[in-house]
């Protein structure tokens, strides 16, 4: 049995907007039985929030539906950096969601192993440069994920990329980051949904993330190119090339094509 792993923002909705046909999609998957992921890099919110908001829109789902690279960074440090101390740079929500996760604040007056990046949307100055004098000083950067910007119904607003380049350009030290493309996001959705993890179709909308992670993976894809005309991936040249330009402006994941891809 295959099953579905799909990206969230630009791909099944743009804000408070379903894109033509997604929820179609959705309801054919569960008349079906064919199990999907809805897995998001956007860790500006916590897990229900995005269920509710996919649930407000028309999306026949629970929240077990849903996988963000806060869940996945939450596993990933739980799996790999057991008791160690975290320095969170989250909204309020995603702050909660982390501490009710079991994952330790540091003591008082105590520099932390580690420094978390989320897409941290009340992110101030303070928060910042705490955050760089505990890098400084020797605790481990972790990102939930890479990207730059982040698309809503207007356009895009600036994302966690920028300030993981900061960091790394500040402290000489370079972040771990857990979210897409990493492939850890596809294994755990693989593993919720109770298949493997090499028969995963990904469907996304950004070369970088959504299609590198599953070309990197060899898994199916299902995506378009946000930097060109709807209609999926031509070729491996075309793929390298959306790779090479950083893919960031716009454009809508049209479900058009399905491609497995050898790079």
């Amino acid at each position: 049995m295959i099953g579905f792993a799909l990206d969230m923002d630009g791909t099944v909705y743009h804000g408070e907007r379903p894109i033509p046909g997604a929820r179609e999609f959705i309801s054919r998957l569960n008349a079906e039985g064919i199990p999907f992921r809805f897995i998001t890099n956007n860790s500006s919110h916590p897990k229900r929030f995005y269920a509710d908001r996919l649930k407000r829109m028309g999306f026949e789902i629970t929240e077990e539906h849903v996988l963000t690279s806060t869940i996945a960074t939450i596993r990933f440090i739980a799996e790999n950096r057991p008791g160690k101390s975290v320095y969170v740079l989250a909204t309020p929500d995603v702050t909660e969601e982390i501490r009710s996760a079991g994952i330790p604040a540091p003591k008082e007056g105590e520099v932390p192993d580690i420094v978390l990046l989320t897409f941290d949307t009340t992110i101030a100055y303070d928060g910042l440069n705490d955050a760089y004098h505990y890098i400084q000083k020797g605790a481990e950067l972790i990102a939930t994920h890479p990207d730059d910007v982040c698309p809503t119904e207007d356009g895009y607003d600036v994302d966690i990329g920028p300030f993981i380049r900061l960091f790394e350009s500040l402290t000489k030290k370079e972040a771990t980051v857990v979210g897409k493309p990493n492939r850890l996001m596809l294994d755990m959705a693989a593993l919720e949904m109770g298949v493997p993890a090499d028969s995963v179709v990904m469907v996304g909308d950004r070369l970088s993330t959504d299609i590198r992670m599953a070309v990197d993976a060899g898994i199916g894809a299902v995506g378009g190119d946000r930097q060109g005309p709807p209609g999926g991936i031509r070729n491996r040249a075309h793929f390298r090339q959306g790779i090479r330009r950083g893919d960031s402006s716009g454009g809508d994941c049209p479900y058009s094509v399905c491609v497995r891809l050898k790079c």
